[in-house]
């Protein structure tokens, strides 16, 4: 087939989703998936069959989450930077909740959900100020990222929800970053939570429902190995931190973790190319296909499928066909002797790789592929 195309393996997705209702399942925990990471029809109809719920960001996101079967009691919308038009299609659709990042929006929503007779559910997103020890392009929870409402604002926040009479006020949402792997940091999470509950309680505002967003990171590097992340720790590790107060619902907005592992992005080698200072192997995928390399220099494990097994390894840099230097993959990368038309596979491209495609050098959009199932 023609490449490049987008390759998932749909066994491995169904038995990731099995893990995350399993241990989410245990705790009481309620798991929104978050369609930035991957927004495929296919995958999500699979996704909304698991019983997860939607967290959007946009809303073509809610749209794309109503036609796939997703319900709207099921959906959070989240962002910085809603518009009237997306919040009113967000209220027309009666859906849960809208994760609130400032003063002005509160304002925003309760006057738009005015003019449309509804009553709105908010959640206000908290900036913790807790660092994530992940890139820096990919931290939300700091005082000098765009997202949520500072600590020291909540008071004014809270008088401001009491005061406008259509929107219901009765969540906090966080969420600290993307990509994390050290768990002391959702540690920290909680504690910041658990000190929130009180400040809120001493508002007189009761909580029904807390939301402690995702971040669960993966493992680009040896993703057979580490297939399915670790759930189980994760969501223990929130069930003995977190002080939950009685009839409490605490929601979760995973994304890259249910995702990442299941897909690759499978290309053709062009060219090998030498010169003085290094050998490139130029395939026919580029950043149009997966930005993340360019964007925060990530890091994914690459193979030669059509050299499986054969020793013979030399360094190469894999770089793709778009007019940009960044448009490399990686450097230094160890691969048998590679050929032109060998076929080249870029792991863990399940989240972030297909859902932020562009058509920049106007590039057709690759193509997606499934593995097939019983």
């Amino acid at each position: 087939m023609d490449t490049p195309y987008y390759f998932y393996d749909l066994g491995l997705l169904r038995r990731t989703l099995e893990a995350v209702r399993s241990e989410a399942d245990a705790f009481n925990f309620r798991v929104h998936y978050a369609l930035k990471a991957n927004s495929n029809p296919k995958l999500l109809s699979i996704i909304r069959a698991y019983n997860l719920g939607a967290d959007c960001v946009s809303g073509n996101e809610i749209a794309r989450a109503l036609e796939v079967g997703f319900a709207p009691p099921d959906i959070v919308f989240a962002g910085v930077g809603k518009t009237d038009a997306e919040i009113a299609y967000g209220l027309n659709h009666d859906i849960f909740c809208f994760n609130c990042e400032s003063l002005q929006e509160l304002e925003v929503i309760d006057a738009i959900a005015a003019s449309l007779g509804k009553c709105a559910n908010v959640a206000l997103r908290i900036n913790p100020n807790i660092d994530a020890e992940t890139h820096h392009h990919i931290t939300t929870g700091l005082n000098d990222n765009k997202f949520g409402i500072g600590i020291g604002d909540l008071g004014e926040a809270c008088d401001l929800a009491r005061r406008l009479t259509h929107i219901k006020m009765n969540a906090i949402h966080l969420h600290v970053g993307s990509q994390i792997t050290n768990f002391s940091v959702f540690f920290d999470l909680c504690v910041c939570v658990n000190e929130l509950q009180r400040f809120f309680e001493q508002q007189n505002i009761v909580l029904e429902h807390i939301n402690l967003g995702g971040g669960l990171g993966v493992d680009y590097l040896e993703p057979d190995t580490h297939a399915i992340a670790d759930f189980r720790g994760y969501f223990s590790l929130f069930d003995k931190a977190l002080e939950r107060r009685k009839n409490q619902q605490v929601h979760f907005e995973l994304g890259r973790s249910i995702v990442a592992q299941c897909g690759s992005l499978m290309s053709r080698v062009l060219y090998v190319k030498k010169t003085q200072a290094t050998e490139f192997v130029v395939i026919d995928a580029g950043m149009t296909e997966l930005l993340r390399p360019a964007l925060y220099q990530a890091v994914h494990l690459i193979e030669n499928i059509s050299r499986v097994g054969e020793a013979n390894e030399r360094k190469y840099n894999i770089v793709g066909p778009i007019c940009e230097s960044s448009d490399c993959f990686g450097k230094d990368v160890s691969l048998p002797k590679t050929e032109r038309g060998d076929l080249i596979a870029i792991r863990s491209t399940g989240a972030y790789g297909e859902t932020m495609a562009s058509e920049y050098n106007l590039r057709s959009k690759a193509k997606a592929f499934y593995s097939p199932e019983p």
